[in-house]
């Protein structure tokens, strides 16, 4: 089953309040609230770019799937790219407690590893 993956990519990103983030990209109150209660019965395709567009993402990471006890799928099948865990680090605070020296590595690896993607 499907499970929507928004909360964990907030805290990745480091968004401290994802109401006003929502809201301040676009959505309207009531919507933005409805993503952040889990609260949606259909999601508008707009709004799921607007998200990923300010979020800097995909579409595959709002999504988490946790396969159904009662149906067997091959371990090749597409669908268990989105079988991961929620993001369990708050960005700003691994941050804060990375020393000042080793935070110019990290950013090196990370211009490495975007440079490689985009090749």
């Amino acid at each position: 089953m499907l499970y929507y993956n928004f909360k964990s990519v907030f805290k990745a990103r480091g968004v401290d309040n994802p109401y006003t983030f929502l809201v301040n990209a676009g959505l309207s109150p009531h919507t933005a609230s409805s993503f952040l209660n889990n609260n949606l019965q259909s999601v508008k395709l707009k709004h799921i770019e607007i998200i990923c567009r300010e979020l800097h993402c995909t579409p595959n990471d709002l999504f988490i799937w946790r396969p159904d006890k009662n149906k067997i799928i091959s371990e090749t099948h597409p669908l268990n790219t989105l079988n991961r865990k929620n993001v369990s680090f708050d960005l700003k605070e691994t941050m804060k407690t990375i020393p000042i020296d080793q935070l110019n590595q990290i950013v090196n690896i990370l211009k490495q590893q975007n440079t490689q993607k985009s090749e």
